[in-house]
């Protein structure tokens, strides 16, 4: 139902943008969020959008490089993600939140940053 496109191979300092589409039900009143996952390391949070007010919230380690908007008529998420770092390569998976849990997956997208 979240399918992601994007992601890839960028240099450090790069961008790269990350969509996820909604299919089979809309999405517009749930709260959406990225994730990833680095290798060896758990999945971690990397930012979310509230549909109530649009706000954000971002982890430390990518706030300032890292923008998360949301387009409800295409019902659609994007991941802006600039001045990326290796420390940024991980698999990144959107999802949405269904009573304070987080519920439904996209298929995860690689991101790989070259030093």
């Amino acid at each position: 139902q979240l399918v992601q496109s994007g992601g890839g191979l960028v240099q450090a300092g790069g961008s790269l943008r990350l969509s996820c589409v909604a299919s089979g039900r809309t999405f517009e009143r749930y709260t959406m969020g990225w994730f990833r996952r680095a290798p060896g390391k758990d999945r971690e949070f990397v930012t979310s959008i509230r549909w109530s007010d649009m706000s954000t919230d971002y982890a430390d380690s990518v706030k300032g490089r890292f923008t998360i908007s949301r387009d409800n008529a295409r019902n659609t998420v994007y991941l802006q993600m600039n001045s990326l770092k290796p420390t940024d390569t991980a698999v990144y998976y959107c999802s949405a939140l269904e009573d304070n849990t987080w519920r439904y997956w996209g298929q995860g997208t690689q991101v790989t940053v070259s030093s």
